[in-house]
């Protein structure tokens, strides 16, 4: 670390804390802006020429042909009797769409039908496409709804396609780009999901209403199904055809973490159901369950925070209220998700972290339970339905297996069957000879357990180059999965990693996500430095020898370790950040994360922002850490005002701070794999020359 030079510029603190819009670098908020453009330029030639050599080269190719390999796993999903797979490779950058059936699937080599070229398609059209999504009918109904993104943007173009005539339909539902999705009804009608057309955006950006819209109709003309009001997320909808007749689900989300549930049909909601708004809900045939985010008294009874209800939908319809408990939590057991698949319930659970995955089975009796069998109690674990849509569903299910030094099998698990079956196997991306992986706790500053995943040589050297991350926001769990990258580039060199579950996440349930949530977002910063401090006193590393990188919520979490502890970390890499949160709201999708961070706009909430609005908190004269912080220019969901401005702030006050944007990638890391590979290796190649790591001497 270097102590920073005093600078006598005006603008070098600016905004402060006192004065938070007093914002001298509102201009590279302008996206395609000439003079903010300009400065990317400078940037990015500047930090390309600092570490993007031979050595970047080499990595980056490397790395880019570790994701092109032939023997990577084509996920699939069903629908009728075909699976369908989006892959991509050297050859086809932007990907391909492409079918085949279970019995060619299990094949070592099975035989693929291309339904959609995009690389042709980007380069006949002139256009920056990647394939975003599908929407289908069941069965194999010809007609699909596909979304077209450019440059990975969260902003699609809906366009029909004929799976028969691997075309485009003549004349058929077209919209052009925005935040939309669509579901349909029957061959001619869809409902749509939004933001396109005057008034039809939430201040979030996203869809406001649900549109009827029938073949041959312009859109302007569709009738309004369903709507919110702009100040809420959005308004979206869902068609459930497990009853016996179809049923449209439509919901009203509040905010991020709350939403009003109404039922009804293609003309609009007719019943709201009388739930809380803090829940998930699932429904299959005539039973339905809840999750549970805070308690709820009902029928004379207090569920507490993360149980599960279950019930049957026309009783509750007419007015029966007594659920059954389906899962009830434990300090350190949670649920992670739940989904039908036929007419048994699945249940995905941590408990202290190990994966548990149950079946629950309703009936007039009562609910029975059960444990998915043949899978392991560590590693990480998913399980998901194999079928695209739940009407069609048999129970089949699809499994993937894996830990930090295990590369993934897809396994599917066939109902009635006891014993997964392994469909597939990815190939082992680097060495692990030598390596280890263990669990440890670190204590932060509150006295809570912070528990995180180490994998590296078995010996501690005691000045170990460490990687490490984490993410600590929306209830989202961290867990330790196989990781060509780091694998390839840190761990086989010998260096070490660092996954850490910070608070804000949500490996231990709500309670542990509200604790890293609003005021208390600080908690996950210190726990990620909690975390940092045990390496070294278990003598793992020193703090100079720590790289920590992290993402999006994450570039908080980053940008705050080089503010509040920047004593910890000898370089760090921030990426698609969140940084200036008191302008946060104001910049595309931020609007719809205020039930995550808070609303700066009151100055009750802007009190706890400012605590870890970095923009704000960074001051001149102190020994930060190097940082290299990266963003997206087509990332339509983190604005790349945020990593601009604080780079400029940064290299104004005196420190070494670099940048890298990315023409495209949306809110990721690039639009195929080598773009995914430059971005990655350009970080490494930064944390490991700032930690003092030669690896290319290992």
């Amino acid at each position: 670390m270097s102590k920073a030079r005093s600078t006598t510029r005006a603008q070098a603190g600016r905004p402060t804390l006192s004065a938070p819009d007093d914002d001298p670098y509102l201009w590279l908020e302008e996206i395609e802006g000439g003079r903010a453009l300009n400065f990317v330029e400078r940037q990015n030639g500047r930090t390309l020429r600092a570490f993007g050599g031979a050595a970047f080269k080499r990595d980056r190719d490397a790395l880019a042909s570790i994701y092109d390999r032939p023997d990577n796993i084509p996920y699939v999903g069903r629908r009728g009797d075909h699976l369908y797979n989006i892959w991509r490779d050297a050859s086809k950058l932007r990907g391909l769409w492409r079918v085949t059936t279970l019995d060619e699937f299990r094949k070592p080599n099975p035989s693929w039908e291309t339904l959609l070229d995009i690389d042709q398609l980007a380069a006949k059209e002139g256009e920056d496409w990647l394939l975003n999504s599908i929407a289908s009918l069941p069965g194999d109904h010809p007609r699909i709804i596909v979304s077209l993104s450019r440059g990975g943007s969260d902003a699609v173009v809906l366009r029909e396609f004929d799976l028969n005539a691997k075309d485009f339909v003549a004349d058929g539902f077209t919209l052009p780009e925005a935040e939309s999705g669509a579901t349909w009804i029957d061959p001619d009608t869809l409902l749509l999901s939004s933001a396109h057309g005057s008034g039809m955006a939430t201040t979030a950006g996203y869809s406001r209403t649900v549109r009827l819209w029938r073949r041959g109709e312009p859109v302007e003309r569709a009738a309004v199904v369903f709507e919110t009001t702009p100040d809420r997320m959005c308004a979206c909808c869902e068609v459930d055809r497990t009853g016996q007749w179809p049923r449209v689900w439509f919901f009203d989300h509040l905010d991020f973490f709350n939403v009003d549930v109404w039922l009804g049909t293609e003309t609009g909601g007719s019943v709201k159901l009388d739930l809380p708004s803090d829940i998930w809900l699932r429904v299959h045939r005539d039973w339905f369950v809840v999750k549970l985010r805070s308690a709820w008294t009902i029928a004379g009874v207090t569920h507490g925070p993360d149980t599960v209800l279950g019930m049957s939908l026309s009783a509750f319809l007419a007015g029966d209220r007594n659920f059954t408990i389906v899962f009830a939590p434990g300090p350190r057991r949670a649920l992670q998700g739940l989904f039908w698949a036929d007419d048994k319930l699945v249940l995905s659970i941590l408990d202290e972290l190990r994966p548990v995955f149950e079946t629950c089975t309703p009936s007039s009796g009562g609910w029975s339970h059960e444990n998915l069998r043949g899978l392991p109690g560590i590693g990480v674990v998913d399980v998901w339905p194999f079928d695209s849509h739940p009407s069609e569903s048999n129970g089949d299910l699809l499994a993937t297996v894996q830990d930090p030094l295990t590369s993934p099998s897809l396994m599917l698990i066939e109902r009635g069957i006891s014993s997964p079956i392994v469909l597939k196997q990815a190939p082992k991306t680097f060495s692990a000879e030598g390596l280890v992986v263990t669990q440890h706790e670190a204590i932060s500053i509150d006295g809570e357990r912070i528990p995180y995943v180490q994998t590296g040589p078995a010996a501690d050297s005691g000045n170990a180059p460490v990687h490490m991350s984490g993410y600590g926001g929306f209830g989202l769990s961290v867990r330790p999965y196989y990781n060509p990258a780091l694998g390839k580039l840190w761990l086989e060199r010998g260096g070490t990693t660092v996954q850490a579950n910070l608070r804000g996440g949500g490996e231990f349930g709500t309670r542990w996500h509200d604790a890293g949530r609003l005021a208390g977002k600080t908690l996950s910063h210190d726990d990620f430095a909690a975390v940092a401090a045990d390496l070294v006193r278990r003598g793992v590393t020193e703090p100079r020898r720590i790289a920590a990188e992290s993402g999006s919520n994450g570039g908080i979490l980053i940008s705050n370790m080089l503010t509040r502890y920047p004593a910890r970390f000898g370089a760090l890499f921030c990426t698609i950040p969140l940084i200036d949160m008191r302008r946060y709201t104001k910049l595309l999708a931020g609007a719809s994360w205020i039930a995550e961070f808070g609303d700066p706009d009151k100055p009750e909430e802007w009190e706890w922002l400012k605590t870890y609005s970095a923009y704000h908190a960074a001051k001149p004269g102190q020994s930060y850490p190097s940082i290299l912080i990266a963003t997206t220019r087509r990332d339509d969901r983190v604005h790349p005002g945020h990593a601009r401005k604080m780079v400029a702030k940064l290299q104004v006050m005196g420190y070494e701070a670099y940048f890298y944007e990315a023409a495209a990638g949306g809110h990721g890391y690039g639009r195929d794999h080598k773009e995914h590979a430059s971005f990655q290796v350009l970080g490494f190649q930064f944390l490991k020359r700032k930690i003092g790591w030669l690896d290319d001497e290992v």
